[in-house]
């Protein structure tokens, strides 16, 4: 059986993590990679119902999303998790829980989310009128030592995707393919 591991995408709301997941999980299945996403979105839509946005109930969530991680990947699945998981304590919790674990942490500078947020949900956190909104009126620690950083506001989606699978080649997660 090939060995699963948890490819983790951290970062703000709106930098980038679903799409970048969900084009590593296209290459990675054409690949002929086990893969399944657990997108922060769909997770509390169905996993984490009734959770808010407090410290408490966003530290659970994650904790939730880190032990089907788990589960996925201790099966030979590539679990990948697309969710802020702002809080630098529990990412690394859950790292600990993980044989094989790869953080990638999707940066984005405020201005730029700002500029491209179709939502306008930064528009009224930054008025006061979204409270605990990550990245403006709540905390996002970023990572100390991920496995790879791309820059949304910078690099193509397809910079970061190549970047992201060299890295995971370089570290022996999976095999090299042709791109």
């Amino acid at each position: 059986m090939e060995q699963g591991f948890t490819l983790w995408f951290t970062g703000l709301s709106g930098a980038g993590k679903s799409t970048l997941a969900g084009l590593a999980a296209t290459e990675l299945r054409n690949r002929g990679h086990r893969v399944e996403i657990l997108d922060g979105d769909e997770v509390r839509t169905n996993l984490s119902k009734g959770l808010g946005f407090s410290k408490e109930d966003r530290d659970i969530n994650i904790r939730r999303i880190g032990y089907v991680c788990h589960l996925l990947a201790r099966n030979g699945v590539i679990a990948i998790s697309a969710a802020i998981s702002p809080y630098r304590e529990v990412r690394d919790e859950v790292r600990k829980t993980h044989d094989r674990f790869f953080e990638c942490f999707v940066r984005c500078h405020l201005d730029k989310l700002v500029e491209r947020d179709v939502k306008g949900l930064y528009k009224k956190a930054l008025a006061g009128e979204i409270k605990s909104f990550t990245g403006v009126s709540d905390p996002y620690e970023e990572p100390i030592n991920p496995e790879l950083v791309v820059d949304s506001g910078v690099e193509s989606v397809n910079q970061s995707l190549g970047k992201l699978l060299g890295r995971l080649e370089e570290l022996k997660y999976i095999r090299a393919g042709v791109r």
